[in-house]
């Protein structure tokens, strides 16, 4: 099961996507969610069937303005240097420990919207990753449980601005831009894909082939990444856990590829889809 966020009249909602269809579940009573989340919170085998049965209303997905998968995380917690071959690339050596950073849900995007080149950067830079979205709660998550912890799959475009994001030895400033980090299109529900690690990533820019990957070249698997953040917070429904991009990025390239306004970027996961974001310049405020 595919389930998106979207707005649609001049309204927020969420629904099961379809084919070309978007079925919308906020428009009938019998689905007292506000949004993915709240739904997520009540999420149970029951409520997966009774959803799986319902035909309509349908939308059009053409016609519904994308919003990220989970527009209101908790938190956003985002794994870097957890490829080999990215490892390779950056010339580091392999991490003991996840290396992690938070992500603030205002800096994100839909499938479909624009990635914002900032005014004071040009070093926009594309970082396509799996991004697992929590389904219960629970703190101190054994590796071996940590499956029943998750709702579903979906794709990141964990864009970066590099200048920034070295201006010190803490991440946050260059990955926490507005309109930098492209979630979508959708989540697949987790009984859809028992083995992430047998995923294929692919991030192409304008066309062309810039990222490709075998989730089973994770340092740290989703588990072990799950058991890890759980140790010092508590997991959530709705949290999202971005893991990590592979080698290709265009900061590290010679000379390097950075992201320029009228770009088009797509982070292809298999069995979830695509995440299709075009690339605009920041506008002044008033």
């Amino acid at each position: 099961m595919r389930l998106a966020s979207f707005e649609h009249g001049g309204r927020s909602a969420f629904g099961v996507v379809s084919g070309a269809d978007l079925i919308d579940l906020t428009a009938s009573p019998k689905w007292p969610f506000p949004d993915l989340r709240s739904l997520l919170e009540a999420w149970s085998p029951q409520l997966r069937e009774e959803i799986a049965a319902v035909t309509g209303p349908r939308i059009g997905c053409s016609d519904v303005r994308w919003n990220p998968t989970i527009p209101n995380p908790d938190k956003i917690v985002c794994v870097g240097l957890n490829y080999r071959d990215h490892i390779a690339e950056t010339k580091r050596v392999l991490p003991q420990h996840p290396v992690l950073f938070l992500r603030l849900p205002n800096c994100q995007v839909g499938h479909r919207q624009p990635l914002i080149r900032p005014r004071v950067s040009q070093q926009l830079d594309f970082e396509g990753e799996l991004a697992v979205v929590i389904g219960a709660r629970g703190r101190h998550i054994s590796a071996p449980m940590a499956a029943h912890h998750v709702a579903g799959y979906a794709i990141y475009n964990e864009a970066s601005i590099r200048d920034w994001q070295h201006h010190t030895h803490q991440f946050t400033g260059g990955k926490n831009f507005m309109g930098t980090g492209a979630f979508g299109p959708w989540m697949v529900t987790a009984d859809e894909i028992p083995d992430p690690q047998k995923l294929r990533l692919v991030t192409r820019l304008n066309g062309e082939v810039m990222q490709q990957a075998s989730l089973s070249d994770l340092i740290f698997t989703v588990e072990e990444l799950i058991a890890y953040i759980s140790t010092f917070t508590e997991l959530v429904p709705g949290d999202v856990i971005a893991t990590g991009t592979p080698a290709g990025v265009g900061g590290l390239r010679k000379p390097p590829v950075w992201l320029r306004p009228g770009d088009i970027v797509e982070v292809e996961i298999s069995n979830i889809g695509i995440l299709s974001n075009s690339v605009a310049e920041e506008t002044a405020r008033r």
